[in-house]
């Protein structure tokens, strides 16, 4: 993985509570704010997933795309925020996710 540096500025009651985590998990700042980010993007793009599932704009599998998680997780997830399962057997087909073939409903 290349890495690049990304320069900002901070609010010092910020930089006191990443100096305060790295302190608990033993670690430097530089590794603390990278763990943070990606927690940050993970939940970022969990939120937007089911945002946009909701409002229409992506498909269940589209969303679980984009949101990097398993069908399954996604499921959890929809259950989780309370957003209604807006799909069908044919979706489910379309999008790869059960295959039908022989199955009777």
């Amino acid at each position: 993985m290349t890495a690049e540096t990304i320069t900002t500025r901070l609010p010092q009651e910020l930089v006191k509570e990443i100096s305060e985590a790295s302190q608990v998990e033993h670690l430097g700042k530089s590794e603390v704010l990278r763990r943070l980010l990606v927690q940050g993007m993970q939940q970022w793009r969990i939120h937007k997933a089911l945002e946009f599932y909701q409002s229409g704009v992506f498909s269940f599998g589209q969303a679980t795309r984009f949101a990097k998680v398993s069908v399954w997780k996604f499921s959890d997830l929809l259950k989780e925020y309370k957003v209604p399962l807006q799909l069908d057997a044919e979706e489910l087909e379309q999008e790869g996710i059960l295959p039908f073939d022989g199955i009777v409903w």
